[in-house]
């Protein structure tokens, strides 16, 4: 295997990130889910190679990348997909907002799982939707935090109204990548409501310790057609500037409803972005390989600096994606957590009242990025909570 360098620190200062730049100079980002990792070589060459061409006219996917992906979802999960059951879109977030405006009339309901990733909140209501929440259950299991699906809870946060269930799987910000008996208790409980179920699985690669990823519209073609799939390769590969992403539809009448909603409105994938996921599918298995070892070090080495240095910060031990989800109730901090970090540690953390009900006290910090930073980042919040 290659050798790839994840401890090597790439100056972002003055580029034009949003995660380096939104704070000043003295405050290092752990906030925005994006990683400090260069892409894959790969992607990085075929950007290039179509850069050096020199004409950027209006382009469209091409039959290579649907080729790719319909082999990729076979070999990772059995999954069989045709190539014109997948719909290219800009982004997640504009992904759920085409989806909530899709499924449904003004005033229907969508059902989510909070805590979670502050679009699903606001993407119903942007759609002219009512917000219905099932809370997840809280509790420690083996010295972590530990999240799971309150199924009665579920049932119960089930309107007359409700016509959508948004699952984020893997779930940010807790890092759970659900088992197939809950993903199977979900989809039952939707299937008897006849609910639409559109499942956020863009941190689908990212999975710890070798854990495997399900989606939920593989578990039967009877669940398949009523779920709405979303992917990319932006978390995966760190290309999330590049503004490429994916909807897998398998009933031609919701898929129609999604276009319709996007006609017009939601832009098609531009040509860089489409060539850096070709590249990305074709030729960066072997780099994704390396990247997962390093984030599972990077996990475990916040985890045991957690544990034997600052106990009062309870975390979770995520299963997937790079975000630690951090309970700060109990250190002593008055306000917001996140203003805290910011202020008295220089450290850009996530509120975690932005991920819903459930959040409040706690705060959301991205691990991928170079073991160094990762360690500065925790001494800081560490000499903070010291002097405070």
């Amino acid at each position: 295997m290659q050798s790839y360098d994840f401890d090597r620190v790439v100056d972002r200062r003055d580029s034009d990130s949003a995660k380096w730049s939104y704070f000043g100079d003295d405050v290092l980002p752990m906030w925005v889910a994006d990683m400090d990792f260069a892409s894959p070589p790969a992607v990085i060459e075929a950007l290039q190679a179509r850069v050096s061409h020199g004409v950027f006219g209006y382009g469209m996917e091409s039959k290579r990348l649907r080729e790719l992906l319909v082999s990729r979802l076979e070999r990772l999960y059995g999954w069989a997909v045709a190539p014109e059951e997948i719909v290219f879109l800009p982004g997640l977030v504009s992904g759920l907002n085409v989806v909530s405006r899709a499924i449904g009339d003004r005033g229907d309901g969508v059902l989510v799982n909070t805590p979670v990733y502050g679009p699903f909140l606001t993407a119903p209501t942007n759609q002219f939707r009512e917000l219905h929440v099932a809370p997840l259950c809280e509790e420690q299991r083996g010295g972590h935090l530990y999240y799971s699906v309150d199924f009665d809870g579920f049932r119960a946060a089930i309107r007359p109204n409700t016509r959508l269930f948004m699952l984020c799987n893997p779930h940010n910000p807790i890092g759970r990548a659900y088992t197939r008996g809950e993903l199977e208790q979900m989809a039952s409980l939707c299937a008897e409501h006849d609910l639409v179920i559109c499942a956020d699985e863009i941190h689908c690669d990212l999975m710890m310790n070798g854990a495997r990823h399900i989606p939920m519209a593989s578990l039967s073609p009877e669940i398949s057609q009523r779920t709405i799939t979303l992917m990319a390769p932006s978390k995966t590969f760190n290309m999330p500037g590049l503004g490429a992403s994916f909807a897998i539809v398998q009933n031609p009448e919701l898929r129609k409803r999604v276009e319709q909603a996007m006609a017009g409105i939601v832009p098609h994938v531009n040509v860089l972005g489409i060539a850096a996921a070709e590249a990305a599918y074709a030729h960066g298995a072997e780099w994704l390989e390396a990247l997962l070892a390093y984030l599972t070090a990077n996990r475990d080495a916040a985890v045991q600096f957690l544990s034997e240095r600052l106990p009062s910060l309870r975390c979770t031990l995520p299963e997937a994606t790079y975000l630690l989800w951090l309970d700060c109730r109990e250190a002593g901090i008055e306000g917001k957590p996140a203003d805290f970090f910011q202020q008295h540690a220089q450290v850009a953390v996530n509120d975690g009242a932005w991920f819903g009900q459930g959040g409040a006290g706690f705060v959301r910090l991205n691990y991928g990025c170079p073991r160094s930073t990762l360690m500065e980042g925790l001494e800081r919040i560490e000499r903070a909570l010291a002097a405070k």
